[in-house]
């Protein structure tokens, strides 16, 4: 109270001359300065101003302003799609990884080795199946260049080939062939599969680096979204947000649960028939299971191929083994795993891996599910209450 009776205004949580947020100390009752929160106003700076005025010229200049700034938007992200690519990839899988981070983090390991070791799994399984498959594509190509000649003296004694070989004059065609353009279109073609074997390499690495890095800050990242969120609404955000990173770290778990138990059968069933390569056939259907509706045929497709290229009988068992256990992955695996962890529409979830694959191609079929799941919760919690409200 001040000498005349009347109560003091409450003080400002920041002074007008720029003060530290002031608190009361229970002990004392005195005030004293609070430091503020990571994502809250220093205060040092002082208050804000009133607004402006909204005049004409000031509305005409901010819609203009509006439009250039949404064109400028536009351009960025078109100059940028591919790097935004690598981010939402670096996101997805720091999404899925975090479960293991936390998991570790409850067993007392420090935060920082928590990502490391979850980071070191990773790369040595993304070493692994590198190692599993590169050395049978050098073998197998080895042995085709080796046994050209052979296949070219083969051709050469069927009298049906040199017959179109003179009627077509396939020799002066391919002399003609073999001038400096072609030898130069070539060496481009040399030049351009090294860029892109290298620039495979850089993405790997970025999404790497990136994937590390939104481990590492996963938890400030996530706060510093619920921050941008009206305070009214934040908690409201957060639990629905929680329960969407729940839910895209729960399909992934599911998803390498299910890929690794279809690599695992195909490596016994591999052995047990006498495929070639076991183990990398078993990598490539692992990998390939990881894409949702299209890729167990991928890596059936695959298999199959190689059983038929070995032995007929061998080719039609890994028809039959892949049918069947198709069957049983779609039927029984797939639901019973998944309904627990994300619970989408089987019809939502087609559509979504359709449309994906037609915007991002494999990287959207990926996403697709988790991304459907995160709708259909916001749908539910958001904005059928609201239209029932109404």
């Amino acid at each position: 109270m001040d000498p005349t009776g009347e109560a003091e205004p409450a003080r400002d949580a920041t002074s007008a001359a720029g003060n530290p947020r002031i608190g009361t100390d229970t002990s004392s009752g005195r005030p004293v300065d609070v430091e503020p929160g990571e994502f809250e106003p220093s205060g040092r700076f002082g208050v804000p101003g009133r607004p402006l005025r909204r005049s004409a010229f000031l509305i005409g200049f901010t819609g203009a302003l509006g439009v250039l700034l949404a064109y400028a938007l536009f351009l960025g992200i078109r100059n940028a799609a591919g790097i935004l690519v690598l981010v939402v990839i670096a996101l997805f899988l720091a999404v899925g990884l975090h479960p293991a981070v936390v998991r570790l983090r409850r067993w007392g390991v420090p935060r920082g080795l928590a990502v490391a070791v979850v980071t070191l799994v990773v790369v040595l399984l993304i070493v692994g199946g590198l190692l599993a498959l590169v050395p049978p594509v050098v073998t197998q190509s080895g042995q085709f260049v080796q046994q050209l000649p052979g296949y070219v003296e083969e051709l050469r004694r069927n009298p049906t080939v040199n017959d179109l070989v003179v009627r077509y004059d396939v020799m002066e065609r391919v002399r003609a062939a073999a001038d400096a353009d072609t030898i130069g279109r070539a060496l481009g073609g040399v030049l351009g599969g090294a860029q892109l074997v290298f620039g495979t390499i850089f993405r790997l690495l970025t999404v790497l680096v990136l994937t590390i890095y939104f481990l590492a800050y996963f938890d400030r990242l996530r706060e510093l979204g619920y921050a941008l969120v009206p305070r009214s609404r934040r908690q409201r955000v957060r639990l629905i947000g929680d329960e969407i990173l729940t839910r895209v770290g729960a399909y992934m778990v599911g998803a390498l649960a299910i890929a690794v138990l279809a690599g695992v059968t195909t490596f016994v069933f591999a052995l047990a028939v006498g495929l070639p390569y076991p183990f990398a056939l078993a990598v490539v259907v692992a990998v390939t299971d990881l894409i949702p509706q299209i890729g167990a045929t991928l890596g059936a497709v695959v298999v199959t191929l190689v059983g038929l290229a070995t032995d007929l009988p061998v080719g039609i068992a890994c028809l039959v083994f892949f049918v069947l256990y198709q069957q049983v992955e779609n039927y029984l695996i797939y639901p019973k795993i998944m309904r627990r962890a994300v619970s989408v529409n089987e019809v939502a979830a087609l559509l979504a891996a359709l449309l994906g694959v037609a915007l991002l191609g494999v990287v959207g079929a990926l996403i697709a599910i988790p991304t459907v799941a995160a709708l259909q919760l916001i749908l539910r919690e958001v904005v059928l209450p609201r239209q029932d409200a109404r």
